[in-house]
């Protein structure tokens, strides 16, 4: 079994886009000339570039205990 993956830099209340941070962020590469930027699952759909994983992004979900952990990516 794989040992858990968390995100390890504080995160704020809102995204890179502005938008309101709840229980999960996607730390993902943009349409805008490649760049990466910490976004809510609403900016993912709006400038993400459709697809997780190496390279892409990854996906973390806030636990019970504050700490996100990556789900996906």
């Amino acid at each position: 079994m794989a040992k858990p993956v968390y995100w390890v830099s504080p995160v704020g209340g809102f995204d890179d886009f502005d938008s309101p941070i709840r229980d999960e962020i996607i730390d993902g590469r943009t349409t805008l000339g490649g760049q990466w930027a910490l976004m809510t699952p609403q900016s993912w759909r709006k400038w993400g570039v459709g697809k997780l994983g190496l390279g892409l992004g990854q996906r973390y979900e806030r636990q019970a205990d504050g700490k996100w952990l990556k789900v996906e990516g």
